[in-house]
């Protein structure tokens, strides 16, 4: 078949552009189908966990997702309890964390769903030290992908060159059946794919412009006044400062601070803790106050959500698929990208390992399209609402708008509601479908309950704690 994703027999060779958690979970997947499988990585993967120039977002808050954990442990057992034995923080929501919303602050009612809370650089040293033990999966490091070798019909390849060589020097190929984009946020591919005579996909997008700042800090000890393992502000669009006090390894944490398009924090050591001083209440200031800095401020502002639509019609190459950042980045806030990286590969698992099915090339980029369109609709849902916001994904439609008003409800009463706020925690973390949301239980309280209480101040305490 023409469109089949490898070659008509077993794959020989598949490529994977980006070792990063996208490119080294799909280069895991693919070991079960090709003979062998290179990922070619424009960094030089460090001997320790630390972060990398091709990893911009590196220094900054990560969450693991428990939809994402499970999805790890599909692809590979044993490694979530691998990061807790490096001591990666398991924090449980919302019991263990401060946490103001839409001008509330959150019941502190035990925890519905756990996330991982640890440092980026030692995740991806986790994975990358067990994907790359396996003698089928070889690396070329310190090399850019330049483009594609093939035809509007199929991929047969990558072009490289060393990073440094500069742009005289000729690219060399690497043959392959399988080319995988997992390049990321800058993913280069659609220029790639009109060079060949190929279509690029079209792109949707959707920017706020939001900007945020990261420093480490020595937290507070245990039992200093209260018992949360972190502090959350989300922002909405009448209050558009963000701020997240997550722990990682070592008893230190990360605090991010956010604003959007015009209003960003600064990366100026007394700037950072004056713009967090204009967050709706001074619980973080005050954290900070105690906290011991261990690091400069670090700041990001690529925020935008970019969807690339390889799954619609158009004149594409068979061997050719797009993977996590490089299909699919959301706006980091809501820290989603781990997660949905793992579930893209678990989808290209299954699309490959589907007996009833021939897997085309463009079958899989569907089945990691779907692996991807939760998330995409929460982070741009959100999005839509923030002022300010641009992109051809900005509208919002009739469906749209019903849709943000029953939300609105539901969140009303997911700060006070237990079962509320389990079923709204479920959806925010991919667990569960978003139509979890519209179970008649779920209905009834957001239609018909009033809005329940809620903490005056913040709950330094959990709920059944007695201080």
């Amino acid at each position: 078949m023409a469109d089949r994703l490898g070659t008509a027999e077993r794959t020989r060779h598949a490529v994977v552009i980006g070792g990063s958690i996208a490119g080294l979970l799909a280069a895991r997947v693919l070991a079960e189908h090709a003979e062998r499988v290179t990922v070619v990585e424009r960094d030089r993967f460090p001997e320790d966990p630390g972060p990398r120039a091709g990893v911009p977002q590196g220094r900054h808050t990560h969450v693991l997702l428990e939809s994402g954990q499970r999805a790890l442990e599909e692809l590979l057992p044993g490694v979530v309890g691998e990061l807790r034995a490096q001591g990666a923080p398991r924090v449980g929501m919302p019991e263990d964390m401060v946490q103001w919303q839409d001008g509330r602050w959150l019941r502190r009612t035990p925890a519905t769903v756990h996330l991982f809370t640890g440092a980026r650089p030692r995740l991806e040293h986790v994975l990358r030290r067990r994907v790359l033990a396996d003698p089928r999966i070889a690396t070329v490091e310190g090399t850019d992908a330049v483009g594609l070798l093939g035809d509007a019909a199929r991929v047969r390849g990558v072009l490289l060159r060393e990073r440094g060589a500069g742009r005289g020097k000729e690219p060399r190929a690497l043959e392959a059946d399988l080319v995988v984009d997992a390049s990321g946020r800058g993913s280069r591919a659609p220029e790639w794919l009109s060079a060949i005579g190929a279509q690029p996909p079209g792109e949707e997008t959707l920017d706020t412009g939001l900007a945020y700042a990261t420093r480490l800090y020595r937290g507070t000890p245990a039992g200093a006044g209260t018992d949360a393992l972190g502090h959350y502000t989300v922002a909405n669009p009448r209050q558009t400062y963000a701020a997240t006090v997550l722990p990682i390894e070592d008893g230190r944490h990360l605090v991010t601070l956010s604003g959007l398009r015009g209003d960003e924090p600064p990366t100026d050591d007394e700037g950072f803790e004056a713009y967090a001083a204009r967050l709706p209440h001074p619980v973080v200031s005050e954290w900070l106050a105690k906290a011991e800095p261990e690091s400069p401020v670090h700041g990001f502002r690529a925020t935008a959500n970019v969807r690339r639509r390889y799954d619609r019609p158009g004149r594409r190459p068979a061997g050719f698929v797009a993977t996590g950042d490089a299909l699919c980045t959301f706006n980091p806030i809501y820290g989603q990208g781990m997660a949905v990286a793992a579930l893209c590969a678990v989808a290209l698992r299954d699309a490959l390992a589907d007996a009833r099915r021939t897997p085309t090339t463009r079958r899989v980029q569907r089945a990691l399209f779907d692996a991807s369109r939760q998330a995409w609709d929460i982070s741009a849902g959100a999005d839509r609402q923030m002022p300010g916001a641009a992109g051809n994904a900005a509208r919002t439609g009739p469906a749209g708008r019903a849709a943000a008003w029953y939300l609105k409800r539901v969140q009303e009463r997911y700060a006070g509601d237990p079962e509320v706020g389990a079923a709204f925690r479920s959806v925010l973390t991919l667990n569960e479908p978003v139509h979890a949301l519209f179970a008649p239980r779920i209905m009834r309280a957001a239609l018909f309950r009033p809005v329940p209480a809620t903490p005056a101040e913040p709950p330094l305490w959990r709920e059944e704690h007695t201080p």
